[in-house]
């Protein structure tokens, strides 16, 4: 155990770089808690997520808007999640940009629509930039200052580790469920 904690340490910094392209919120949940227990800084692991999540939604909304045949057939079965998306973005513009990064799924779908839209990308890139700085400060703060109740929750669950892939797919599928039942034809 102490050699996998002492490669997330040496390691951990670009992993969670690289994860948080894509959404990092497990990734800097897990570098907060290994920060509580000395294994990363935390400081550097909130710049380095929030950096990262600013350039993966900048690439999101680039690859959207000026790639559109490229990223198409991959979306061509979420179009209502993606129409969605967009009336979203219409009604509550800057909340939504800001509360995707809390949101797994629309982490993607928000960047996307905007670049398919014609939502200045200067203006999303400065709301995007708060709302990652938003993003990195609660959720690395707050599971630094929680790692401890997270070990005592962890170890309630410690002879009953087969169970977590089925609470991660009841967590997929709510999620999923909500997404088909707000998109669905009326």
């Amino acid at each position: 155990m102490e050699d996998i904690i002492k490669d997330l340490s040496v390691y951990g910094y670009l992993i969670l770089f690289v994860y948080s392209l894509g959404g990092g919120m497990v990734a800097l949940i897990a570098a907060g808690i290994l920060s509580s227990q000395g294994g990363m800084d935390i400081r550097i692991c909130m710049v380095t997520a929030c950096a990262a999540n600013i350039l993966g939604d900048a690439a999101l909304v680039w690859l959207s808007r000026y790639n559109k045949s490229i990223v198409m057939p991959y979306i061509k079965k979420h179009r209502r999640k993606l129409a969605l998306s967009h009336l979203l973005i219409k009604r509550q513009g800057v909340k939504i940009i800001i509360l995707q990064k809390f949101i797994y799924g629309l982490k993607t779908l928000v960047p996307l629509a905007i670049g398919f839209t014609k939502y200045s990308m200067l203006k999303f890139n400065i709301i995007s930039s708060f709302g990652a700085c938003l993003w990195a400060l609660a959720i690395g703060f707050g599971s630094y200052y929680a790692s401890t109740y997270f070990a005592k929750f962890f170890a309630m669950f410690e002879g009953y580790g087969y169970t977590a892939p089925f609470v991660l797919l009841a967590l997929l599928g709510i999620i999923w469920a909500y997404f088909t039942f707000a998109t669905r034809k009326k």
